[in-house]
């Protein structure tokens, strides 16, 4: 095969330990020179000057949990430092050590045969962190407010089947209520009620009453109250932080909300997966694979298999979900919403949904990548006009008319006047 890279380094990555080989092509022979290094600053301060000694400035390295990333931060400044998934460069089980795996990492991709993992800029990482930590804790605030719900569940208050949230002002304050006190006084506790629940007030009232609570267990609903409103205070300094983060990024945030569904929120978390220069990706087909979105291609002896969308982009395909689904409910805009129907009706809403989300990952790449706005070509045949849309059916009938006469199809004759 054609060497790709002359003088390359495949590097074995452990949580103590780095393993090394430096690949020199010299004839038909390759040389090789293998060195182990801690993972400590200055032992990979040695192997990054053990590289440049050796003329090396090409390196690949499996992607072993975050033990690639110290390595990485160190390298990146000077070298052309490749980040494989592991499913491409792991060595046959029996004939494989720590030594053996450098050299078969370093020796496929002196060959070119290692496609690279997209590794975004510093500061993008350093974003791609702080979303993926606020959705953590997201989901963590969710689950304490479920528990929070069972507490009042178990103790026969069925609120929650009288009111929309649990945690709107009504029922926050009803539940603020039956913690502090030890009865239960049915006009104090639609005193409470606001809006529309004011209607609602004997079932609200026969909800409550006959319930029993410990004190053990109004004690636990404080402490899972305390939980929720802190894990709320850590997500607006999150949010904060985050603001601060983007600030470079403010420009490519307002074109991504020019998107029907895009919010700020959710074009944030677009741009931390996939940051903002779309060259790495080449093409809006390859960026809608690395998202997940795009069927799988599994064939075998003539016979086509499962073609589900891949396991890829874990935190990127439920941005894009969640922006299709606010697409398609639009009233703002018709756009995807009647391409979401059109799509429905064929093949289901769960497939369309899949098919939205990657129209607006395509639009995405393509705004990113020219700097426009979204202006989707066919937008006109969408939003036109009654006048326009009938003026163009009569058109196209006419078109019809003259092409099936020029053919022989239809004679004069056979045309109603």
């Amino acid at each position: 095969m054609k060497i790709v890279h002359p003088i390359c380094c495949g590097v074995d990555v452990h949580k103590k330990f780095l393993v090394a080989t430096i690949i020199t092509s010299e004839g038909i022979t390759p040389r090789y020179r293998k060195r182990r290094f801690s993972t400590f600053n200055n032992s990979l301060l040695a192997f990054k000057q053990w590289l440049v000694e050796n003329n090396c400035f090409e390196i690949c390295m499996e992607s072993t949990g975050k033990y690639w990333i110290p390595v990485y931060n160190l390298l990146e400044d000077t070298m052309s430092v490749t980040v494989a998934n592991p499913k491409w460069v792991t060595a046959v089980k029996g004939n494989k050590d720590d030594v053996k795996d450098s050299k078969w990492i370093g020796d496929l991709f002196r060959i070119g045969l290692v496609p690279g993992s997209f590794i975004p800029e510093k500061r993008i990482r350093i974003l791609r962190e702080c979303m993926r930590y606020r959705q953590k804790l997201v989901g963590c605030r969710a689950s304490e407010k479920n528990r929070y719900q069972n507490v009042f569940t178990v103790c026969n208050v069925a609120l929650d089947s009288v009111v929309s949230s649990m945690f709107g002002k009504s029922a926050m304050a009803i539940t603020d209520y039956l913690l502090a006190s030890d009865t239960f006084d049915p006009e104090v506790c639609t005193s409470f009620l606001q809006g529309k629940l004011k209607g609602k007030a004997t079932e609200v009232v026969e909800s409550i009453e006959g319930f029993r609570m410990e004190p053990a267990q109004k004690t636990r609903a404080r402490i899972v109250r305390d939980h929720i409103d802190f894990l709320s205070r850590k997500i607006a300094v999150l949010d904060r932080l985050v603001d601060t983060i983007v600030e470079p990024y403010e420009s490519h945030i307002a074109l991504i909300r020019t998107i029907p569904g895009i919010e700020r929120l959710t074009a944030i978390k677009i741009i931390s997966e996939i940051g903002t220069d779309m060259s790495y990706f080449t093409s809006s087909k390859r960026l809608c694979s690395w998202g997940g979105l795009t069927p799988t291609n599994n064939e075998s002896a003539g016979k086509k298999k499962s073609a589900r969308i891949s396991r890829a982009g874990v935190y990127l395909k439920p941005a894009l979900v969640e922006a299709a689904i606010a697409a398609a409910n639009s009233k703002d805009s018709i756009y995807y919403r009647i391409k979401f129907e059109r799509i429905s009706h064929r093949r289901g809403r769960k497939r369309a949904v899949i098919a939205i989300a990657r129209m607006i990952l395509t639009a995405v790449y393509y705004m990113l990548l020219n700097g426009e706005s979204f202006n989707p070509c066919d937008l006109y045949k969408i939003d036109m006009p009654q006048e326009l849309r009938d003026a163009h059916r009569q058109k196209a009938i006419y078109d019809a008319k003259r092409f099936l006469l020029s053919q022989g199809v239809l004679d004069l004759n056979d045309i109603p006047a």
